[in-house]
């Protein structure tokens, strides 16, 4: 048996979602996606859509899109990729690109969902910057009473703003960079955001690229210009794994994804996901989820 390291197959994506009902994609939720996602940028009450819905938004993603869910009085049932939670208001949940997710809320919840394409990214000023981090990793919290004040102002600020959009106004963007920082510097320090490295920042980005064709080690150091050691120093001192730990964990979210949110068996999983051998996928999956892989379908 070939190590997973070294396995890989070329597999017909396009064929695979043919067959396979997909997980719902979507700019705003129920209205398909956008013609082109650069400088979109959307608020509304949680009210105006989910109300149409029976208080119910779907599993469902967004590619290209970023989003921000605050309930400032009243209850949501989050699922947020393999949690789900709840959470009472005043809090925020930030999705990030091509996260599933979906909501529950309690009926007469109140609060706003703002959606930003992914760049929005570009306003971090500099690698380090905190915004970077939040907006590609999210999170579920709870508001302090000080950052609920001017979170939930700034978006009714900017719903009035909106009544008269102009693609790209520099106010709206601006009150929402304020927005999305008031929600970073609220998280405990306890609960931080590891501190940003731009080495661990760009080793995401290329697990992101790469993480269906199995690459070993060697080719994501390289590609970095770390040695393999250094790699695994820098994962183990700030993330608390190893570099194949991370690689295995995206593979095993995604594959978490297809089980449990489309109709696609265990084995189409395993060759969409560049497994040769289904039965090593299915072990491979149960060693890092703890799981079967038929355990998590729906």
């Amino acid at each position: 048996m070939r190590h997973l390291e070294e396995c890989s197959v070329r597999t017909n994506s396009w064929h695979f979602w043919d067959m396979i009902e997909a997980i719902p994609r979507y700019a705003l939720y129920g209205e398909g996606m956008a013609p082109t996602a650069g400088g979109f940028a959307h608020i509304e009450t949680i009210a105006e859509r989910s109300a149409l819905h029976d208080w119910e938004i779907g599993i469902h993603r967004h590619d290209h899109f970023v989003q921000v869910l605050l309930v400032e009085e009243g209850h949501a049932t989050i699922t947020l990729d393999t949690r789900t939670v709840g959470l009472e208001g005043p809090g925020r949940v930030i999705v990030p690109a091509a996260a599933v997710h979906g909501f529950r809320f309690r009926q007469g919840t109140s609060g706003f969902v703002l959606t930003l394409s992914t760049d929005f990214s570009t306003r971090a000023a500099e690698p380090s910057d905190p915004l970077l981090p939040a907006l590609a990793q999210g999170g579920i919290a709870a508001l302090s009473e000080e950052a609920a004040t001017r979170a939930f102002w700034l978006a009714r600020e900017m719903l009035l703003l909106q009544q008269d959009w102009q693609q790209h106004d520099p106010l709206f963007l601006s009150l929402a960079e304020s927005l999305i920082r008031t929600l970073v510097r609220d998280v405990p320090a306890g609960d931080a955001l590891e501190r940003s490295d731009r080495r661990l920042d760009r080793f995401r980005e290329l697990v992101e690229l790469h993480y269906r064709q199995h690459r070993d080690l060697d080719f994501y150091a390289g590609a970095l210009g770390l040695t393999r050691r250094t790699l695994s120093r820098l994962t183990a001192a700030r993330l608390g794994c190893s570099p194949m730990d991370l690689i295995h964990r995206r593979l095993a979210l995604e594959a978490h994804r297809l089980l449990r949110y489309t109709n696609a068996t265990a084995t189409q999983v395993a060759a969409e996901l560049g497994f040769e051998d289904p039965s090593y996928f299915s072990r491979f999956y149960q060693r890092v989820t703890g799981r079967r892989p038929s355990q998590d379908k729906a």
